[in-house]
């Protein structure tokens, strides 16, 4: 691809991507993950999507690449057992804990990736200002300066936060994600998993355990009388809020 890997753009001493490029980047991989997810006859998990995965072409559209790792999983089943393996850093807890995966631990890991993406940097390196409290703005890539949409960075970093939630129940399909970017479904404030936690108070990050049904321990929960829940569907939203519920699901050994 004309312009190489999204990561070279992640690294403070590399060329930088405007904010109305990065965004484009977000809903792009968003919605080529949701096709791989929902619209292919077989639903394909990727099971590797970092940076170096993303490729951007001549008008920096973003392309999903590298299926070294992807699994197939039949539309009968949702959830498959593989060998943890994938990339450290974008890995899901529950595929570390030994959970069969499901179309979740690629949500997990685009939402690592959104977060690198906002920051300009990888969720590796410490922020200019660790330690100490930080506004809206010194999240944000310095190199963007004051240039970018203050509305867009709140929705993708509300989205990244869902996405990395510790109980893959909570994280909203790839489909739901597109219509969270793209302003379609508001986006209400996420519990904080414990990953941010552990960012934020300088602690190790130990993963979540696997409980002993088709799930892993819960890092919160969603208890808001204002949303109203479907239990036939895997998510919706009521008022146009997204609402994530647990589901039922089918193993396949892979």
């Amino acid at each position: 691809m004309q312009n190489g890997a999204l990561s070279v753009y992640l690294r403070k001493e590399g060329p930088s991507l405007s904010w109305e490029v990065r965004f484009r980047v977000a809903v792009g991989t968003a919605k080529g993950i949701a096709y791989l997810h929902e619209e292919c006859r077989c639903c394909i998990i990727h099971c590797d999507i970092k940076p170096e995965n993303i490729l951007l072409d001549a008008d920096f559209t973003a392309k999903v690449s590298d299926f070294g790792l992807a699994k197939l999983i039949g539309r009968d089943f949702s959830r498959v057992l593989a060998t943890m393996r994938g990339t450290w850093g974008y890995v899901a807890p529950e595929w570390i804990s030994g959970v069969a995966i499901t179309t979740k631990a690629d949500v997990y890991s685009y939402g690592m990736t959104l977060l690198e993406l906002i920051g300009g940097r990888r969720n590796v390196e410490a922020p200019p200002s660790a330690g100490g409290g930080e506004s809206g703005g010194e999240v944000v890539d310095n190199r963007l300066g004051d240039v970018y949409n203050m509305e867009e960075v709140r929705r993708v970093a509300l989205v990244a936060v869902w996405c990395i939630q510790d109980d893959e129940a909570m994280r909203p399909t790839m489909g739901m994600v597109v219509k969270m970017l793209e302003g379609l479904v508001e986006v209400s404030v996420p519990p904080p998993p414990k990953l941010l936690q552990a960012l934020v108070t300088g602690d190790s990050f130990h993963g979540v355990k696997a409980d002993s049904g088709n799930g892993v321990s819960t890092g919160g929960s969603l208890s808001d009388g204002n949303l109203e829940v479907s239990t036939a569907d895997s998510e919706s939203y009521t008022g146009n809020v997204f609402s994530p519920l647990d589901e039922n699901v089918n193993v396949s050994v892979r």
